[in-house]
């Protein structure tokens, strides 16, 4: 008997370890099966989403331009102290860097890096280079015979900076900043000030669209969820019929509902209410308008999911309690509709940050927001520097927007 129990006690010792290292190797072939299953949806996600916004940060403080065409004159300036103007040997490699850079084609570039920094520049640059071959020493003589910018400390501070393979230039000036000659940082003047007058128009606009989409939502989203089957599906319809249109068709026609040719002037002028056309375009009303179209169905849908959720016989016990429609209503129902309020207001006021099409169609030059900003550097004047850096101005706005607002509304219970 004893026997057969230290046998029973032996096998039982050998086998719990072997199944516990089967049961981990189950659960890690679990593991790889679930991640090969995720793998192709996280590699479709880091290409097309991650590393198009890194690369964006990269652009807004990459200065390659300086150590790619004149690659040696960037290390001996890295070297440089910075005072005065530099030597003559400094000044030799220079133009003979020019020259080749010249005949390569591949100075214009340059030109127009330093040109960010300093207006004019580009031009010294050019008409140094197209000379630079034919310079005989003393190079530091010949250079500022043919340009008195050689003289200048400051051109060979700014060149010093541009030799760096990162520079602030870009996002300093989305921020209104600029290098004084000393090389600090100060404001520009106010007369140059403009980007953070984009920046401020822009959650100015941001905010409106989304208060005026809250006030109208609501309601709408009531009357939905407590209304009749048939009217309920009326309801929801108008409001998910702009999904169906592209924004771009929903904005112009908008522009031919308020031109002064359009369907309101026309009712008006011909019921004579006014005598002469309103200027409904151009302008920030029109900008309200068009954009409150397409966004208030983000306020609305979570709105009426929340609002589904919740029993009417709640309002109905807290009349039964003494409570008047308005008490029972704003203590009983309101609250438990924030959750959809404050996801939809949140989706709104983030999605009306990076518009663009709207206000670029509809609204005048007072009304542009800073996603604008972004197309203009990119598509029309070419300085990818400036595109990138104002595009990740907005996205860190954005992403704090998002962290104050769940703070705010995560604090207070209203979101998970």
């Amino acid at each position: 008997m004893t026997s057969s129990v230290q046998t029973a006690t032996t096998t039982a010792t050998v086998v719990r370890p072997d199944l516990a290292k089967q049961l981990r190797r189950g659960e890690r072939w679990r593991r790889l099966q679930a991640l090969a299953l995720v793998a192709p949806l996280m590699g479709f996600l880091l290409a097309v989403f991650v590393l198009p916004i890194v690369y964006i940060l990269y652009l807004a403080v990459a200065s390659p331009e300086m150590r790619d065409v004149l690659p040696l004159t960037s290390e001996r300036l890295s070297a440089w102290d910075g005072q005065g103007l530099p030597d003559e040997e400094t000044y030799e490699l220079l133009a003979r860097e020019m020259a080749a850079a010249y005949e390569a084609r591949t100075i214009a570039g340059l030109g127009t890096r330093l040109n960010y920094e300093r207006a004019g520049f580009r031009s010294t640059i050019m008409k140094t280079a197209r000379r630079a071959e034919d310079m005989a020493a003393p190079f530091k003589d010949a250079m500022i015979a043919r340009n008195e910018a050689w003289a200048d400390p400051q051109s060979w501070q700014i060149m010093k900076r541009a030799a760096r393979p990162v520079t602030p230039l870009y996002v300093m000036q989305v921020l209104d900043l600029q290098f004084d000659e000393e090389g600090g940082i100060e404001r520009v003047p106010a007369e140059r000030s403009v980007y953070l007058d984009f920046l401020a128009r822009t959650f100015w606009i941001s905010g409106s669209v989304t208060l005026i989409c809250v006030l109208i939502a609501f309601p709408l989203a009531f009357y939905a969820a407590n209304a009749a089957s048939s009217l309920r599906f009326v309801v929801l319809g108008a409001v998910l019929l702009p999904f169906w249109i592209s924004v771009l068709v929903r904005t112009a026609a908008w522009m031919i509902v308020l031109q002064k040719e359009g369907l309101i002037n026309g009712f008006l002028l011909s019921t004579g209410v006014i005598s002469q056309p309103l200027e409904l375009l151009f302008n920030r009303f029109s900008v309200y308008i068009a954009m409150i179209h397409v966004l208030l169905p983000f306020v609305v849908m979570p709105l009426y999911s929340t609002m589904r959720a919740i029993s009417p016989v709640q309002l109905r016990a807290a009349g039964s309690l003494g409570a008047s429609p308005f008490a029972g209503f704003w203590t009983v129902y309101f609250p438990q509709t924030l959750p959809g309020l404050s996801a939809g207001a949140l989706l709104v006021f983030i999605l009306a940050l990076g518009y663009y099409i709207t206000p670029a169609l509809v609204g005048g030059p007072g009304d542009q927001m800073l996603s604008y900003l972004v197309t203009q550097f990119a598509l029309e004047l070419g300085n990818w520097g400036m595109a990138a850096a104002a595009a990740a101005l907005l996205l860190i706005c954005t992403f704090i927007s998002y962290i104050a607002f769940r703070h705010l509304l995560g604090a207070r219970g209203f979101m998970a």
